[in-house]
């Protein structure tokens, strides 16, 4: 279906009313404008760093587009933010001095032109990953409807980004999900240096169609037209209505970037699109609803002198200390003690993983789960079996779409709520690593504190079963790599639960890693309040002539080889990680003091692992301890073979970790 179109403004009437919201809109316009032009003078007398990419000749869209909005309404951006930021009500002095690189910029220096969010009001970021605004505003908009307040959100993207597939997942999930989120499209007609022809055959009605959307095509130079358009469909979207996909026909009047020499379109083109400049379109507007012009020179006079007195007020302020060099990273996580050992009736350690989910389920309103079949489906392994039922509209399904998966986790994570989403096999985080890898890890950072992360991603890997190299890497060296992830990998059951707890009441993004050959193993099941503390490892068999450190389902071979060695007369001492990162160095390295000896045995790759950074640790800091070589037990630099024979001399086993210890013992 296709909307149609409408020059109102506001569900009153009275000329004297329209005249004010006009005048209101050219205001708002005028700011973006003045501000970005300022903005390219400072970036050419280089007193602002980085990038900077304009949103001159777009104004209208911006403004448009957020005339409907309340302060419960949210936007996610682009690399191109200004104008949608500005709009939606962020001040021109703290944008002005965080372009800056100022300590006292809308987030203390640490995002930048292309990184400005505030999610107090409503902003859920600019972003410098093109189409990853989207599945991040399906996020926010799920948290929307979850709460059943009536917000709304609108997700800006340009042209290119259809090119993405995160633009396909995030109209589909949203579509599937019917949530209430509008996507902008501001089709300036060029991706980067490219003309929209050579990118894309379909057009956007024809893509909305197929995704069984609504849609809207408007002249996004004209205000007056964004801002009816978009009060029709925000007012259906707060009565119920699904995602609706606008197309704002504009253009970009600056190049891709400052500093871009535009080969790639003649100054014809640019000088004829100028004279749909939609500050003069709005003017025009102004004079039809008899406003004399000198209330709009008035308002381009009053525009000036804020945005020089932010330009004075930035340059005047200190850069970030360099001591600061560490804030934001991660939340500060609440200190939790060492429980008692479990010793309740014998459960596994899928059964862990189900109550972990059902405990925090029913003590948190703000939880929910998502993920591929895990509702009616109940998991591919049973894990989540019955939760559906007993927590409605809280444990949802959703489609084979990764990225979509994870960034509606960062959306409603920043919009307040804590999501647990999984992703089926460990090796599928790949397909949508960039939600990982540039959203959830950076985002508080990048906000300067204002992004709140509480998700938890649970997915699961195991070796051993002949899975293939596509479904048995453990690639938990990878994302312990990128600061701001919190990696959990347990190795019995009641560690499973108790971590699994903490993981989701931790502030943090935390991935929560199962062996799925362990979802059988039997342990004494804890009480419902039991909880492990992020970052801790724990000696979990104490000794005198090795250190042996491990983690996950390698713990349990770990222990096997230490009572083989331990009837030899050879004592080791066994450190669980528990978790990968932060990495407790401490436990470590009291162990190496005592021991003088460190063996690590881990299931991935031996080549540029977590054993690597626990060697480097004991030849940095632990070197006068050691009286022998650090040495790993880990499977060689080679993909998970699929065949039998090839598997059992890949992965590491008991009798293969007893070798290297009484090796080691030998030295």
């Amino acid at each position: 279906m296709t909307i149609e179109a409408s020059h109102k403004t506001t569900t009153g009437s009275g000329g004297s009313a329209h005249a004010e919201q006009l005048l209101e809109m050219y205001r708002r316009m005028r700011r973006i404008r003045r501000f970005e032009e300022r903005a390219s003078v400072l970036y050419k007398a280089t007193e602002i760093p980085g990038f900077l990419h304009l949103s001159i000749g777009q104004e209208a869209s911006a403004v448009g587009a957020c005339w409907p909005l309340g302060p419960g309404d949210g936007i996610t951006s682009t690399h191109r933010g200004h104008g949608h930021v500005l709009a939606k009500g962020l001040d021109t002095a703290s944008m002005m001095a965080e372009l800056m690189g100022k300590e006292a910029g809308t987030n203390h220096g640490r995002g930048g032109s292309m990184h400005i969010a505030d999610p107090r009001l409503g902003i859920y970021g600019a972003n410098g990953i093109v189409g990853a605004g989207l599945p991040i505003a399906a996020g926010v908009a799920t948290a929307a409807k979850l709460r059943a307040a009536g917000d709304v959100v609108v997700a800006f993207f340009g042209d290119g980004a259809v090119a993405q597939g995160m633009f396909h997942e995030a109209v589909n999930l949203a579509a599937v999900w019917d949530l209430p989120v509008v996507f902008l499209c501001e089709n300036n007609h060029y991706s980067e240096f490219s003309p929209a022809s050579a990118q894309h055959r379909a057009t956007l009605s024809a893509r909305a169609a197929g995704y069984g959307i609504d849609y809207a095509h408007v002249d996004g130079n004209d205000v007056l037209a964004v801002a009816g358009l978009m009060n029709d469909v925000v007012e259906r979207l707060r009565g119920g209505a699904g995602p609706v996909l606008v197309e704002a026909e504009t253009y970009r009047w600056h190049g891709h970037y400052e500093g871009d020499p535009e080969r790639y379109r003649p100054a014809e083109e640019v000088a004829a699109a100028k004279e749909r400049d939609p500050l003069l379109v709005a003017r025009k507007h102004l004079a039809a609803a008899g406003v004399p012009a000198v209330l709009a020179d008035a308002v381009d006079e009053e525009i000036d002198k804020e945005i020089e007195a932010a330009v004075e007020w930035a340059r005047s302020l200190p850069e970030p200390d360099p001591e600061t060099l560490h804030d934001f990273v991660s939340a500060p996580r609440s200190e939790v003690p060492e429980p008692a050992p479990a010793d309740g009736e014998v459960f596994r350690s899928m059964d862990a993983v189900r109550l972990a989910l059902e405990h925090e389920l029913t003590a948190d309103p703000d939880v929910f789960i998502a993920g591929i079949d895990v509702g009616a489906g109940g998991n591919v392994f049973g894990l989540t079996r019955g939760l559906a039922d007993a927590f409605p509209g809280r444990v949802r399904d959703t489609p084979i779409s990764e990225s979509a998966v994870l960034g509606a986790a960062v959306g409603a994570a920043m919009a307040g709520m804590k999501p647990v989403v999984e992703i089926m096999y460990m090796d599928f985080i790949g397909v949508a690593f960039d939600m990982l890898l540039n959203q959830a890890a950076k985002l508080r950072f990048m906000t300067g504190g204002r992004a709140s992360m509480p998700l938890v991603v649970r997915t699961q890997f195991g070796a051993g079963r002949s899975s293939g190299s596509q479904h048995s890497q453990s690639l938990e060296a990878l994302l312990a790599h990128i600061p701001g992830l919190t990696v959990v990998m347990p190795s019995n059951p009641a560690d499973t639960y108790g971590l699994l707890r903490a993981a989701i009441l931790d502030p943090n993004p935390v991935i929560f890693v199962e062996n799925r050959l362990q979802y059988g193993l039997k342990g004494p099941r804890p009480p419902a309040d039991h909880l492990i503390p992020l970052g801790k490892a724990k000696v979990v068999r104490e000794g005198t002539d090795i250190t042996l450190v491990s983690w996950s389902r390698m713990v349990q071979d770990a222990l096997a080889a230490a009572d083989l060695l331990a009837a030899e007369g050879i004592s080791v001492e066994v450190i669980d990680l528990r978790t990968i990162a932060p990495l407790d160095r401490e436990t470590v390295l009291a162990s190496l003091a005592k021991t003088n000896r460190l063996v690590i045995a881990h299931e991935a790759v031996r080549d540029f692992g977590v054993g690597a950074e626990l060697s480097a640790l004991a030849v940095d800091e632990g070197f006068w301890h050691l009286d022998a070589p650090v040495t790993r037990v880990a499977p060689p630099h080679v993909p998970a073979p699929y065949a039998p024979s090839l598997e059992r001399v890949w992965l590491p086993s008991r009798d293969t970790i007893a070798e290297t210890l009484r090796r080691i013992a030998a030295v």
